[in-house]
């Protein structure tokens, strides 16, 4: 069995998007198109890092139902270990729903109701010997996503299955940003927010990504990196103080999945060795592409 170079820990579901052209609000009834497409924080992460040539185990709960037996069949096929998934009996397969227009993400609702109730059923890798064991922990990068309930985030916080682990750990939503407060001290981990999302880490308001790079660093945090959309982006480490830099102008064709694609790639790029100022450039230039729908989803 291949052991992974980096294991994404979190959503592996079903996206359903509809995209229309029109500016919308609520209420708006307009024509457009609806898709489906294997997603999830964790999911959206581990697609991106196969792209870029890693090797990537997938922990998370999928259903054995026709919807997961699909999505774990379409895993495969990018290239992605999915031996490690909890498959269960009696959970049905998540699911994320949006709705975007011309000016951006309009709503949408995240069903991971079976990931959440799978709970710590999915890290049985990292201890049965499979992947790893509190004796002999899993030594390399892990992506974990808000998607994953508060207890089990604390619990991660603190377990000797994690003990050598890179984390690199992402909120999901602004709704879950919270939810990542028992690995904000934590002194492997990297957190990756946008400005809501950081707002609601440091229960304060921030004016810009450098601002809530700094704030949160100041409680505590070890490394952040901090998005706002077409605005300045901000990399903060401890003791090394906080660089910006801004993503090139693109029209915008989508916007679902963007952050876990920033995140991604710079994954890869700090994995590679790149200096700090190279590796967030390389970030927002690659979710610069996929915006603008020059690399696909």
């Amino acid at each position: 069995m291949t052991k992974p170079d980096i294991l994404c820990i979190g959503s592996v579901l079903w996206d359903v998007i509809g995209r229309a052209p029109a500016v919308m609000r609520l209420g708006s009834d307009v024509p457009g198109r609806i898709t489906r497409l294997p997603g999830g924080v964790a999911l959206n992460i581990a697609m991106t890092l196969r792209r870029f040539g890693l090797s990537v185990g997938l922990l998370s709960a999928v259903g054995k139902d026709a919807e997961g037996a699909e999505l774990v069949a379409a895993c495969a096929r990018m290239g992605l270990i999915t031996d490690h998934l909890y498959l269960s009996e009696d959970l049905p397969t998540d699911r994320y729903m949006a709705i975007e227009g011309a000016n951006g993400l309009i709503s949408a609702i995240a069903d991971a109701h079976s990931l959440e109730a799978a709970g710590e059923k999915i890290l049985r890798p990292l201890a049965d010997g499979s992947l790893g064991s509190p004796e002999a922990p899993f030594a390399g990068a892990m992506a974990l996503d808000g998607n994953l309930t508060e207890a089990l985030l604390a619990g991660i916080a603190a377990s000797p299955l994690f003990a050598r682990a890179d984390l690199r750990v992402a909120p999901a939503s602004p709704g879950k940003a919270e939810r990542l407060l028992p690995l904000l001290r934590h002194s492997r981990a990297t957190l990756y927010v946008n400005l809501e999302e950081a707002g609601l880490l440091a229960k304060e308001s921030f004016a810009d990504a450098p601002t809530a790079a700094a704030g949160l660093l100041a409680r505590g945090a070890a490394r952040v990196l901090v998005t706002d959309g077409g605005r300045e982006s901000a990399e903060g480490r401890a003791g090394a103080g906080v660089i910006a830099a801004r993503p090139r102008e693109v029209l915008v064709t989508r916007v679902t999945g963007a952050g876990d694609t920033f995140m991604a790639a710079h994954v890869v790029a700090d994995l590679a060795g790149l200096p700090r100022e190279a590796a967030l450039a390389r970030a927002l230039e690659v979710a610069a592409d996929y915006v603008s729908g020059e690399i696909g989803s």
